[in-house]
């Protein structure tokens, strides 16, 4: 199939497909014309990174993936181990996540809102610059 007809199929665009060949995720067989010819293997492959992109997994790790995906002598528990780091991963995101919501929160709830030019907002987003960039700078 053409890159038109993988791109539909696999729900990527042309351009990310192409970029996923110029990395080696995919390797497309070309014919005598050099047009790229994608098989059932190499539609797979992209709806499987696609999928495991969705999930937060980096380039790095979707080759990883796909390395394991291709070794039938695989261990799962490489493949758990490379799942669960993901999951320590996101957690760690999601901490920060709701750290910088409650920084966020609480400077809102110390702002009026009114007419006031005083912005607790803008205070706190400036106080460590402030404060730490004379000493950053030496």
């Amino acid at each position: 199939m053409n890159i038109g007809q993988a791109s539909k199929v696999s729900n990527l665009s042309s351009k990310t497909i192409r970029y996923y060949e110029d990395i080696g995720l995919i390797s497309p067989l070309r014919s005598d014309n050099g047009y790229r010819d994608y098989s059932e293997k190499d539609i797979h492959r992209l709806i499987f990174v696609q999928r495991s992109r969705r999930l937060g997994f980096s380039i790095d790790e979707c080759r990883q993936l796909l390395s394991l995906y291709d070794d039938k002598d695989r261990a799962s528990a490489n493949v758990k181990s490379v799942a669960l780091s993901k999951i320590d991963e996101i957690d760690c995101k999601i901490e920060e996540l709701r750290s910088l919501r409650q920084t966020l929160a609480d400077l809102a709830q110390n702002c009026h809102g009114d007419d006031r030019p005083d912005c607790p907002i803008l205070d706190g987003l400036s106080e460590d610059l402030d404060n730490d960039w004379p000493e950053k700078m030496m």
